[in-house]
């Protein structure tokens, strides 16, 4: 588990720090390679793995919850309480990255060269539905590391990412920068979720004996 994402985080750097250094132009062009693909499926695909985003991302804690209830599983409705938790935590930290950046959509910017399936009247970097899927799928994949678990959930997030450069709403930085910022999200909460129980003493909250 550990390895998949550090890949994806070296990944998201390099192409960061890639594009910061050859100033905007790749930036641009990566963009509008993608978003001037002539596929149908691809922009039909791209509209609709978008358009899952927030259903998607808010149903792994709901379903993790109620399972997790009806079964008795402590540890599944913990499971559930974090990745709610770092899911409201990456929206709070990307909206407010959005505000303090600024910066517009790549249509805005460039008129000529991008062809937007979307008008949306929020900033551009980083990009919220990226870095939103990539918590869900980090949250998830941290607590159930298994390998039919951590490959749909990432090809979805990464599914996600592409979807938003080929419609036409995001720089592939403001791409790069989202899957960073929801991977980190899901790894600090992960990491303040598990200071608190033991904190706690694995305290028990639906009628299981506390953790060893």
């Amino acid at each position: 588990m550990h390895k998949v994402t550090t890949i994806i985080f070296l990944s998201c750097i390099f192409l960061l720090g890639s594009i910061k250094i050859s100033s905007q132009n790749p930036d641009i062009d990566l963009l509008q390679s993608i978003n001037h693909t002539p596929s149908g499926f691809l922009r039909r695909y791209s509209k609709f793995i978008s358009n899952t985003t927030t259903e998607v991302g808010a149903a792994a804690p709901v379903i993790l919850g109620v399972v997790g209830y009806f079964k008795k599983d402590d540890e599944m409705f913990k499971n559930a309480i974090y990745t709610g938790v770092a899911l409201a935590f990456d929206v709070a930290v990307t909206y407010g990255i959005k505000s303090a950046v600024n910066r517009p959509r790549p249509y805005i910017t460039y008129p000529d060269l991008i062809d937007p399936q979307e008008l949306l009247s929020s900033k551009s970097f980083p990009s919220g539905h990226t870095s939103y899927a990539f918590t869900a799928a980090t949250a998830i994949s941290l607590k159930y590391p298994r390998w039919y678990i951590i490959a749909p959930s990432y090809l979805w997030a990464c599914s996600v990412g592409y979807s938003r450069m080929n419609l036409g709403v995001h720089y592939p930085s403001d791409v790069a920068a989202g899957a960073l910022l929801g991977i980190g999200s899901a790894y600090i909460t992960s990491k303040v979720n598990d200071w608190f129980w033991k904190k706690q003493n694995n305290k028990k909250l639906i009628g299981l004996q506390a953790y060893r």
